[in-house]
């Protein structure tokens, strides 16, 4: 999502061209921008490079820029090209890396060592950007973001309720949810038809012991698309070959949103054999 404005909360008007193609609505308050940012806590401790995706006009990049740490770097990955000289020419001077790119195509490994990832992400690729930090978790050991607030309440959602699925179990399996705060759609432009919420990623473990992540991936994903059925029955593919009397049945008699994360962990090692 591209993020613009002003010291004043006032958009300038050659920022307010939004282009909807890409998602953007325009944070327009200052001091919200400063919240996102003071979130970030492990830039020049546990990583010194930050990602900012979808800078924009610069909302909160200017906050950003005020507090590279010594030997840090800031790097805006912006798609829009229209808003890429301005980036440059307000914080190239300073230092700031600008990259005119798609996040979700742009090659993160060639950093080469880890990074953090922050945004006012565009809601209709926030779940891809989650999925390629997760994809490259190793990598990210910190991602502080502006989602859909249905979105966020998918990523820290407990087992049991009608939030908790794909999105909740695959995060939360490396990374521990922290919700920060809600911003009503007014506090953009073009406002959203959806409120919006700051959510926190904090990277707890890389690997699950005993479990590869495309096993976890796949298990996980098949429990979830027939999440109606049973597990007995969404599973069915995954358990041919397997010895019936030796089922968890009191876990496939569930559905998989009954289940809780370290018992889907524990059911696909189990599949895994």
């Amino acid at each position: 999502m591209g993020v613009g404005g002003c010291r004043t909360g006032r958009l300038p008007l050659s920022f307010m061209q939004y282009k909807k193609r890409y998602g953007q609505h325009f944070l327009r308050d200052t001091n919200q921008a400063a919240r996102i940012g003071a979130t970030i806590e492990g830039w020049g401790t546990h990583y010194h490079t930050l990602i900012e995706v979808g800078p924009g006009a610069g909302m909160l990049t200017q906050h950003l820029a005020n507090r590279v740490p010594t030997g840090g770097k800031l790097c805006l990955v912006e798609i829009d090209r229209d808003l890429v000289p301005g980036l440059v020419a307000k914080y190239g001077p300073s230092g700031v890396e600008v990259v005119e790119a798609d996040f979700l195509k742009w090659p993160l490994h060639d950093q080469g060592q880890e990074v953090g990832v922050c945004g006012n992400f565009p809601y209709n690729v926030s779940s891809q950007i989650v999925f390629k930090v997760l994809e490259n978790r190793c990598m990210v050991p910190e991602m502080v973001g502006m989602f859909q607030k249905e979105v966020a309440q998918r990523m820290a959602a407990s087992h049991g309720g009608k939030e908790y699925g794909i999105l909740s179990v695959l995060v939360q399996a490396y990374y521990r949810v922290e919700t920060i705060f809600h911003l009503a759609p007014g506090a953009f432009v073009p406002p959203p038809k959806v409120h919006s919420t700051v959510i926190r990623l904090v990277r707890y473990r890389s690997e699950v012991p005993g479990l590869e992540a495309t096993w976890l991936f796949k298990v996980v994903k098949t429990a979830f698309q027939q999440r109606r059925k049973t597990l007995r029955n969404a599973l069915s593919t995954l358990l041919q070959g397997k010895d019936p009397s030796a089922w968890p049945t009191d876990l496939l008699g569930k559905r998989a949103e009954a289940l809780s994360l370290d018992e889907l962990i524990g059911l696909a090692i189990w599949l895994k054999g």
